[in-house]
């Protein structure tokens, strides 16, 4: 794979390691080690042969479940950098730019600085991917304020890790001191920690009806005295008047806070867009660092709902290739559960919003849920509770993942008012389980095995979930590193419907081999580039892809200012 995707592409002109030697030959290479759910890794080719020279001392540490072994403390606090994005649609496109132009730009910056030789341990303050790039175990502070949605109007506000309350937008925003006291003092955390803290802002930096409480944009990259990089993205259209539109709508301190841009999913001749550089570079007085040509060759885990809206019906005879279906939850949550399977060969994997005839799909899959109960009556109300029946009685495979299993058993009760009104609801009666909504929410790196094959994953979930009758699914052997002997999930009689807590479940090759063979898939090939291996490729390759097209040594200087 490696030597395809060279001759494929070929490498930058100035590889990232070569410069980084020339320009920092007295410096420690950066060891960073990923001690999250699916275990230290490593990845191969030209941006990460220093990993190889890793302190053994601090692998084992990692491979134990524990964090490295902190290096010398450097005098003064960690530099943060900050990147932002310029939105476009206020309707609809907060997700898109915040998902496709952001995070990619930041994400990309995480490996190309953790991977230079410049002593420096980076920390990233976003989420799961961007820890996972910088070798790092995810943590709270990475992202101290969580919103789950649980309305059009409300959310479920994650703090620190643990729930803290529902709130309205207009009480969310009264509290919006406070929490951004709590964001600052994660931010100070992770200083203390870090050489090097990578932040990545929220929607626009730009909202003038909201920029009096914004607290992930330029305020919290105020209070770091971080130098920031407005991102923009051309493939929506109007990329310079999103660009100086942003600096106009900005009062002038912020305005200086901009260091400069990086344009990002260009499309074409990329010499064409040079006059428009200059344009940019001309009428702002600051620096464009780079143009981002859209990348097919790889691809990176999206981390909002908005890649998968556009959910429209599908017949799996029209392609020829076996296909299987996720449901398109209203509240849908961890789809990147599925990455693995949509990239396998020979299998097609559809995301179906709208009720249809499920004849013909190999399987069928009930995702996580950010508000289950709700969820559930919208299975009824809509007819795909009647229609996974059908599915089921007809001998279909279905399986359901986390609040999927809730709903696939016999009633979700809620009795404290959880989810919203206390009460309960009839679940789908596809499986002999009931499930009782309940604090504490369970947050476990969770290792299981499944009629013999080893996996982890993770569990994050409200309730309990008892089986009435039937046999349980997986096998849990430890949680958060302590071992244990628990049950987790259930399978129906017959064998065709499976429920299970674990998030991550495809993550591990030989799981999803088996899974593929229980519903009759065993011809579709599953590599070992699959899962994290898969991710730890795409990384490398979107670290290459940054070199090749950002003056990585412009930003590189920031941090170093």
């Amino acid at each position: 794979a490696s030597r395809q995707r060279q001759a494929l592409h070929a490498p930058p002109s100035r590889p990232l390691l070569e410069r980084s030697r020339a320009q920092d030959l007295n410096r420690r290479r950066l060891p960073v080690a990923h001690v999250g759910h699916r275990g230290p890794r490593f990845r191969g080719g030209e941006c990460s042969a220093f990993l190889q020279q890793f302190d053994r001392d601090r692998i084992g540490r990692a491979h134990e479940g524990h964090a490295p072994i902190p290096r010398r403390a450097v005098d003064g606090d960690a530099p943060v950098l900050q990147a932002l994005a310029k939105r476009v649609d206020v309707v609809d496109a907060v997700g898109e730019v915040a998902e496709i132009a952001t995070a990619v730009v930041a994400l990309g910056l995480v490996p190309v600085v953790s991977e230079l030789d410049l002593g420096f341990r980076i920390a990233w303050c976003c989420q799961k991917d961007e820890a996972e790039a910088a070798r790092l175990a995810p943590h709270v502070d990475m992202n101290p304020v969580l919103l789950k949605p649980t309305s059009d109007v409300g959310s479920q506000v994650v703090l620190n890790g643990r729930v803290w309350r529902d709130a309205s937008a207009k009480d969310y925003h009264r509290r919006k001191e406070m929490l951004f006291g709590e964001c600052c003092g994660a931010v100070d955390r992770l200083r203390s920690r870090y050489e090097v803290v990578v932040m990545e802002g929220a929607g626009s930096c730009a909202e003038v009806n909201l920029m009096a409480g914004d607290i992930v944009n330029l305020p919290m990259a105020a209070y770091a005295q971080a130098p920031v990089i407005l991102v923009a993205d051309i493939d929506r259209g109007g990329v310079f008047a999103q660009i100086v539109g942003t600096l106009e709508c900005l009062p002038k301190e912020q305005q200086a806070q901009i260091k400069g841009f990086v344009i990002n999913r260009f499309r074409g001749d990329i010499d064409l867009i040079k006059g428009g550089v200059a344009w940019i570079e001309q009428k702002t007085g600051k620096p464009v660092f780079g143009v981002l040509p859209w990348f097919n060759h790889f691809g990176i885990e999206a981390e909002d709902a908005v890649v998968i809206e556009k959910a429209r019906p599908y017949i799996p005879s029209c392609t020829g290739s076996p296909a299987v279906a996720v449901v398109k939850l209203p509240h849908i949550s961890n789809f990147n559960d599925f990455d693995p399977l949509a990239h396998l060969e020979g299998l097609q994997l559809a995301y179906l919003k709208k009720c249809q005839p499920l004849d013909g799909f190999k399987a069928v899959i009930l995702p996580g849920s950010k508000s289950t109960c709700s969820d559930l009556q919208w299975l009824h109300h809509t007819g795909w509770a009647d229609a996974l029946g059908r599915y089921a009685a007809d001998g279909g495979n279905v399986l359901g993942i986390c609040g999927g299993y809730q709903m696939l058993g016999r009633q979700v009760h809620d009795p404290d008012g959880i989810e919203g009104k206390a009460g309960s609801t009839p679940g789908l009666g596809l499986l002999p389980v009931e499930t009782v909504l309940k604090a504490p929410k369970t947050t476990t790196v969770t290792a299981f095995s499944w009629e013999g094959f080893k996996g982890k994953g993770y569990e994050i979930h409200m309730g309990q979930t008892q089986l009435v009758e039937g046999s349980a699914l997986l096998t849990v052997e430890s949680r958060n590193l302590a071992s244990c002997h628990d049950r987790d999930g259930c399978i129906s009689a017959d064998g065709k419907v499976l429920g299970t807590y674990v998030h991550g479940l495809f993550d591990t090759p030989k799981i999803t081999c088996h899974w593929l063979r229980h519903i009759g898939l065993a011809s579709v090939e599953v590599t070992q580039v699959h899962g994290p291996a898969a991710r730890d490729e795409a990384y490398e390759l979107l670290a290459e892809h940054m070199v090749r097209y950002v003056d990585v040594e412009a930003i590189l200087g920031l941090i170093r200012q």
